[in-house]
């Protein structure tokens, strides 16, 4: 059995990139997607609805842009070492995103994490339709998904952790028993019971009572 359970928020966290601003590039909507997701990680817009309207801007992309964005996309400093950490001392580590499959699959394998989930674009004959394949994983379905991995290994809520940066994190950091914010923002700094500012993910490492490699 599992002693603990440390899940990530995907971008800006997880990793130093928001993709939908990457795809958002390869579409010509950088600009007004980029301020949309100032907005919604601020807690000034409804983080499904705010996905729905930067979705909406990717349509007629190629399938073939997973691709390129993967390329370009980041690990944030420490990350390795967290995974690693986490592990050996019996506890487990997922990411849940409001970001997409597409992007995160390869890279949860590469990482070796326990369980991930995010949204998923839908592609109709190799292009973007600019829509969100249902359902939406918003603020709640964070929340949700901390829930049930927690449940389904065994660990109590309290031996839970959330780590995340925006407004669409705070469900999960509220059902947490440690919420840690990372470079985070004025609502997260406002609730987190731990803030990390330098932006080296195995910090955390020793807020946990572990050691760091």
């Amino acid at each position: 059995m599992a002693r603990f359970l440390v899940v990530l928020d995907v971008d800006s966290t997880l990793i130093e990139d928001e993709v939908i601003e990457l795809l958002a590039e390869e579409a010509g909507s950088a600009e007004l997607v980029a301020d949309i997701t100032f907005r919604a990680m601020n807690g000034e817009l409804d983080f499904a609805q705010s996905l729905r309207e930067r979705v909406a801007t990717l349509a007629g992309l190629p399938e073939s842009v997973f691709a390129k964005v993967g390329a370009r996309v980041t690990v944030t400093h420490g990350v390795p070492e967290l995974v690693a950490g986490v592990q050996a001392a019996g506890g487990r580590v997922a990411v849940v995103s409001g970001g997409f499959h597409e992007i995160i699959d390869p890279l949860a394998a590469e990482l070796g994490l326990d369980h991930w989930r995010a949204n998923r674009l839908e592609v109709v004959d190799g292009r973007l339709t600019g829509e969100v394949v249902p359902p939406v994983i918003d603020a709640a379905a964070k929340s949700e998904a901390l829930r049930e991995w927690a449940q389904a290994a065994g660990i109590p809520m309290a031996q839970t952790v959330a780590v995340g940066d925006g407004a669409n994190d705070l469900p999960m950091m509220a059902a947490c028993g440690l919420s840690v914010g990372f470079d985070a923002k004025a609502p997260v700094r406002d609730v987190a019971h731990v803030l990390l500012d330098a932006r080296d993910l195995s910090m955390l490492l020793p807020v946990l009572g572990l050691p760091r490699a």
